[in-house]
């Protein structure tokens, strides 16, 4: 089977057996940048993709593979709007084009919560070059990590969505689509969260803050807190909650043309 997937320091953990064993070896995996996820299962070009949750509601026929997620119950940090301005200043948002789950949580924030429509664009993530021509820049992924916070104004979008609404946001999460889930021979929810139980156990973590602190440019000790205290890792049912949420207001705010029902690729909507 085919799985598109992202080579951001959050996936490092659920990625863990594909690219640390045999698991690998059974299924053909390539790597692009979140938005790419959902239009490589939308043309059939892969099987299996983690994808932003907003894309979910528009890409027909997925199933959601249970248990696993990047989401967040805090401030994520990796999901920033930057600027030098006040929030009431901001006319116009340069926003990250390698996003769609950010972008609709970040409109429904100025709609429904900061009160104020801005002129939004997408640019490539570089943070000079999107400042240079807007009040504001929306960074998701390592580049927002990288982001010098004592330099700018920021707001943590996930910290902002909890402050709000008292949930949690999901980001992304494994999504297959309804042919491969059914032609399946394998249990493919336990295969994907026994690769994220692998990746989160300590030893294995160990590697990966080595390997993530020296790409990134952070310490050791940042890049661990990122992905055990500021990323989580289990679609539960609090998740859910926020989830369901998330695609309300995203249809409230004229983003979806309806409420997306979710379906599982097995019965149990949440398994951990």
């Amino acid at each position: 089977m085919r799985i598109s997937t992202i080579s951001y320091l959050n996936t490092a953990p659920l990625m863990w057996d594909f690219e640390h064993g045999d698991m690998g070896k059974g299924f053909e995996i390539s790597y692009t940048v979140p938005s790419q996820c959902a239009r490589e299962l939308e043309q059939g070009k892969v099987d299996i993709g983690i994808i932003p949750s907003f894309a979910y509601a528009m890409v027909p026929d997925l199933m959601i593979l249970p248990g696993v997620a990047i989401a967040a119950t805090r401030a994520v940090r990796s999901i920033l709007l930057v600027s030098r301005e006040p929030i009431e200043a901001i006319t116009a948002v340069a926003l990250d084009s390698s996003s769609l789950t950010s972008v609709a949580l970040l409109r429904i924030l100025f709609q429904k919560y900061w009160h104020r429509v801005p002129q939004f664009n997408s640019m490539a993530p570089d943070l000079e070059t999107m400042l240079a021509e807007h009040d504001a820049a929306l960074l998701i992924g390592d580049p927002a990590l990288q982001v010098d916070r004592t330099t700018y104004t920021t707001w943590d979008l996930a910290e902002e969505w909890i402050r709000f609404t008292g949930k949690p946001f999901v980001f992304a999460f494994w999504a297959v689509t309804r042919a491969a889930a059914q032609r399946a021979t394998i249990d493919l929810a336990a295969i994907f969260q026994q690769s994220r139980d692998h990746g989160l156990q300590p030893q294995n973590l160990t590697a990966i803050t080595e390997t993530w602190s020296r790409k990134l440019g952070m310490s050791k000790v940042d890049v661990l807190e990122y992905l055990t205290a500021n990323i989580h890792h289990y679609l539960d049912a609090a998740c859910l909650e926020g989830l369901r949420l998330f695609y309300r207001y995203a249809h409230e705010c004229n983003l979806l043309t309806s409420i997306p029902e979710l379906h599982f690729a097995e019965t149990r909507p949440a398994l951990i």
